[in-house]
């Protein structure tokens, strides 16, 4: 019996995919240390929607509660647990917060990468899925954004440990044969997102009759996914890693939504008015995001089916549906 391991596997991308695997049978292993970036409560609501689909299916999933940077714990895992393959989306996350704290988002970010691969290769794990991020394209010019594009101008710290990932992975794909698949994402929705991205804090605030920030003039775009397009692609990506060393894919909806027209559809679904906070750009946020997905498309077979009509409409009904979460 093998499983595989998902790091940071009570997130949101984690228990999204985590349900995806045990819903094909397979058994799972969620490693999370439970950061307080956000609530608990809501980590571990994630973890009982897994462990729900779980019952209908017979899969095993066991919640290991570790921190990816502990060697002698990671390395334990390995050694107490068969596994197959590994979805690397431990991280922490989010652009402004990395500026103000850049060398713990080295550490956990760069350091725990390198743990958990020296911890594969001793243990002779081979494949590996890592969650790289859309903000390594930091401000290029030319859109969409292509997986060959030059990424050496990162504009955040989040972005920098991002593209040090990607590299430390290559390092171990081609020393140890670890085969790799390195996802760029570009801004996941859906139910269950993380509370501090926009989406999801814009609908609580405007649900409670608060302000909304608003940063610059509004026509700052971004290229949203919903999630179950993009488990869709991360589960062909690990997939692709059976015969290949090493790839990097962007994993997108590839159209883009302004901030403004974002809110209008929000209001749309809600139901209620937003009443905006007009502030400053911030330092480290991009003017847009926009993926390239032709590569995606011919190698993975990755076909996105859920366009932002629909899928804000599904993320509004969860967000209306599930109050308290987040105390």
């Amino acid at each position: 019996m093998s499983y595989y391991l998902i790091t940071g596997g009570s997130g949101f991308i984690g228990s999204h995919l985590a349900e995806a695997l045990v819903l094909k049978g397979q058994n799972v292993l969620l490693l999370d240390n439970f950061d307080g970036f956000y609530s608990r409560s809501l980590k571990e609501y994630n973890v009982q929607q897994v462990l729900s689909q779980a019952k209908s299916t017979g899969a095993q999933v066991e919640l290991l509660e570790q921190d990816i940077r502990n060697q002698q714990k990671m390395e334990e895992v390995f050694s107490n647990y068969p596994i197959s393959g590994v979805y690397h989306l431990a991280a922490l996350a989010g652009v402004r917060p990395s500026i103000e704290r850049p060398v713990e988002y080295w550490d956990v970010n760069c350091t725990g990468t390198a743990v958990l691969l020296s911890a594969m290769q001793k243990a002779g794990v081979r494949r590996l899925v890592f969650a790289s991020s859309s903000s390594v394209y930091g401000n290029s010019p030319k859109v969409p954004f292509g997986e060959s594009q030059d990424v050496n101008n990162p504009i955040s710290p989040y972005a920098a440990t991002k593209k040090a990932g990607e590299l430390l992975c290559y390092n171990f794909s081609h020393l140890y044969d670890i085969h790799t698949a390195c996802i760029r994402f570009f801004t996941v929705y859906g139910p269950r997102q993380r509370p501090d991205l926009a989406i999801h804090k814009f609908s609580r605030l405007m649900l409670a009759g608060r302000s909304i920030p608003f940063f610059g003039s509004g026509q700052t775009s971004r290229d949203y996914t919903f999630v179950t397009d993009i488990v869709q692609g991360v589960l062909k990506a690990m997939e692709y890693t059976k015969d290949h060393p090493y790839e990097i894919f962007n994993l997108g909806e590839s159209t883009t939504i302004t901030l403004a027209d974002l809110i209008t559809l929000l209001e749309k679904n809600l139901g209620v008015k937003a009443q905006l906070d007009r502030l400053p750009m911030q330092p480290g946020d991009v003017e847009r995001t926009w993926a390239d997905i032709t590569k995606s498309r011919q190698l993975l077979n990755y076909n996105p089916q859920v366009g932002k009509e629909e899928g804000m409409r599904l993320f509004c009904e969860w967000v209306k549906t599930t109050p308290g979460l987040l105390a």
